[in-house]
C-alpha cells in the first residue's frame, strides 16, 4: 500500500479490456473533491470520474473523508464502478477539509492559510501517485479537482502524458460589480482581485504544468480559455466542469393560478449575491404573486434574512437551509423558474441540475452561464451594473409571470439543452482530449514544447512590461 494511502478496494481492480475486447486506457486521477452526494466541486469530481470511467480503467486519489459516501455509491450494480479504484489519502490535522470553520477561512482574508493546507494535501497525494505509478503502467495522468489554476498538483511531474482541468479561478471579479456586495465582501473580493492579478502574471508552477500538458489543458468556460491564453500562453479546450444529472421524463411543472415559484440555490457567500434578487422582488408590481425557495447556508444567511425583512419580502421567502443534493434537485423540479445571481462563478452545478428537471433559468450573461444558456432554454441578462441587473430581474420575472406559454417553451428547451451536458456527451469530449494528448506524446512533442515555451515566456515578458499600465488598481 502506498505511503499515506488507506482503503484500496480490491474488488474494483481495473480491467484490461472493455466489453468489445478493445484495450482500455489506464488513467491515474487526482481529485481531492469527489463525492456522489454533494454539490459544487465534489459533484464536479464525481461527474468527471464517471465520465472518464466510460472507456478507461481509472485509479482515483481522493480525500479520505469521502470514503463512506463513495463506497455506498459503488456498492450497487453500476458497471462503471467496476472500472474505478479509489485510493484515499489519509486526512492529516493540517490538511484542508471543507468544515464550517475552514469554509469561513476560505472566504475571508485568511484564505492563504486554506491554500497552504490544501497544498499540503496535494503533497501527500503526490507521494501516493508516485508509488502507484511505480506499481502500475498508466497511459496518462489527469489532475482534476480542485479546479483552481494555481493548484496544478504534482502529477505533471510524472513521466506520463498529462491532462489538467477543467480549470477555473483565473478570472477576476469585475470591479464594476464589487459595489453590489456588503462591506466585507467588497474587501475580500477586492483583495482577491489584487492577488489573482499577481498570481496569473508571476506564478511559475502553473506555467510549467501547462507546458507538461500541451494540448491537455481543459478550460471550464470560454472566458477561462481566453484568460489562459492571455496570461499563460495556453491553448485549451472548453469542457463544462458540471455534468448534468439524468433528465426527468414527462412534462415540466405546470402553473395555473398559483404564485410563480422561484428557486435560488447556493452557498451564502457575498459573490452569490442573493440580495440582488431580493431587491428585484421588492420592486415587483403588487399584482405579481410569487414564492421564493432558498437552498443553502453560509456566513451571509442571517444578514440576508434581515435584508429580506427590511425590504418587506420575507413573507414570500422559504429558507430551506443546507439539505441533501437529492432534496435540492427535487425542490427545483417543483419550481417554475430558477434564478442565479452570482457575480463570480464558473458554471455552477445548480444550473444544470435545474435544467435537467425542466426548469428554465434566469441568470446574468457572464461566467459559464453565457456558454450554457440559449434563448430557447432561459433568459440571460446583461450585468453591466448592479442596478441594471436588478431592473432586468424585475422585468424578466414580470414577463414570465404573465406569459405561461413562454415559460413552458423555455422549460422544455432547458431540459433539451441539459442533454448536451450529460454523462455520455462529457465522456466523448474527454476521450477526444485524451486522444490528442497521447498523439502529442507519441510525436511532435519536442516542436510543440518549443512553441509553448516561447509563447509562455513572451506572455510573461509582456505582462511584466505593462504591469503598471494595465493593473486595475493603477
Amino acid at each position: 500500500m502506498p505511503r499515506g494511502a488507506v482503503s484500496i478496494p480490491q474488488e474494483n481492480e481495473p480491467s484490461s479490456e472493455c466489453s468489445t475486447g478493445a484495450a482500455r486506457r489506464r488513467v491515474l486521477v487526482c481529485a481531492y473533491a469527489c463525492n456522489p452526494f454533494q454539490g459544487s466541486e465534489e459533484a464536479v469530481g464525481w461527474g468527471w470520474v464517471k465520465a472518464i470511467a466510460d472507456r478507461c480503467d481509472v485509479t482515483v486519489i481522493t480525500a479520505d473523508f469521502h470514503r463512506q459516501d463513495i463506497e455506498q455509491a459503488c456498492a450497487g450494480s453500476d458497471p462503471w464502478a467496476k472500472s474505478v479504484r479509489f485510493v484515499y489519502c489519509r486526512q492529516r490535522p493540517w490538511h484542508y477539509r471543507p468544515t464550517p470553520l475552514w469554509v469561513r477561512i476560505e472566504n475571508s482574508l485568511l484564505k492563504p492559510v486554506m491554500n497552504w493546507a490544501y497544498r499540503l494535501w496535494l503533497r501527500d497525494a503526490s507521494c501516493i501517485a508516485r508509488s502507484l505509478a511505480a506499481e502500475t503502467r498508466y497511459d496518462l495522468a489527469h489532475q482534476l479537482t480542485y479546479v483552481g489554476f494555481r493548484f496544478p498538483g504534482h502529477l505533471w511531474k510524472l513521466d506520463l502524458p498529462f491532462v489538467w482541468g477543467p480549470l477555473g479561478g483565473i478570472e477576476t471579479t469585475p470591479w464594476r460589480l464589487i459595489p453590489a456586495m456588503d462591506f466585507q465582501g467588497m474587501i475580500y473580493h477586492s483583495a482577491h482581485n489584487f492577488v489573482n492579478a499577481a498570481h496569473r502574471r508571476f506564478l511559475t508552477t502553473p506555467r510549467r504544468a501547462v507546458r507538461a500538458a500541451g494540448p491537455g489543458v481543459i478550460a471550464a468556460t470560454s472566458g477561462v480559455r481566453h484568460e489562459l491564453k492571455r496570461w499563460l500562453g495556453a491553448e485549451s479546450r472548453v469542457i463544462c466542469e458540471v455534468t448534468a444529472p439524468d433528465l426527468v421524463p414527462g412534462e415540466p411543472a405546470a402553473r395555473s393560478d398559483e404564485p410563480l415559484s422561484l428557486v435560488w440555490a447556493g452557498q451564502h457567500f457575498a459573490r452569490k449575491a442573493l440580495p440582488l434578487l431580493l431587491r428585484a422582488l421588492a420592486a415587483l408590481p403588487k399584482e405579481i404573486q410569487w414564492r421564493l425557495t432558498i437552498y443553502g447556508s453560509g456566513p451571509k444567511t442571517e444578514l440576508w434574512k434581515r435584508m429580506a425583512r427590511r425590504l418587506g419580502v420575507d413573507g414570500g421567502c422559504v429558507w430551506k437551509g443546507r439539505v441533501s443534493r437529492e432534496e435540492v434537485i427535487a425542490g427545483m423540479g417543483r419550481g417554475h423558474l430558477f434564478v442565479i445571481t452570482s457575480l463570480k462563478d464558473l458554471t455552477s452545478t445548480v444550473l444544470l441540475e435545474a435544467m435537467s428537471q425542466g426548469v428554465p433559468v434566469l441568470c446574468p450573461d457572464h461566467c459559464g452561464f453565457s456558454d450554457v444558456i440559449t434563448p430557447s432554454s432561459g433568459i440571460k441578462l446583461p450585468i453591466n451594473t448592479p442596478e441594471g441587473f436588478v431592473a432586468g430581474l424585475r422585468e424578466a420575472i414580470t414577463e414570465i409571470f404573465h406569459d405561461e406559454a413562454q415559460r413552458r417553451r423555455l422549460a422544455l428547451g432547458a431540459r433539451e439543452r441539459a442533454r448536451a451536458y450529460g454523462l455520455e456527451a462529457k465522456a466523448a469530449e474527454i476521450r477526444a482530449v485524451y486522444d490528442r494528448v497521447l498523439a502529442y506524446r507519441r510525436g511532435g512533442r519536442r516542436m510543440t514544447d518549443q512553441v509553448l515555451a516561447k509563447s509562455s515566456s513572451t506572455v510573461l515578458s509582456e505582462a511584466r512590461q505593462t504591469w503598471f499600465e494595465k493593473s486595475p488598481w493603477r
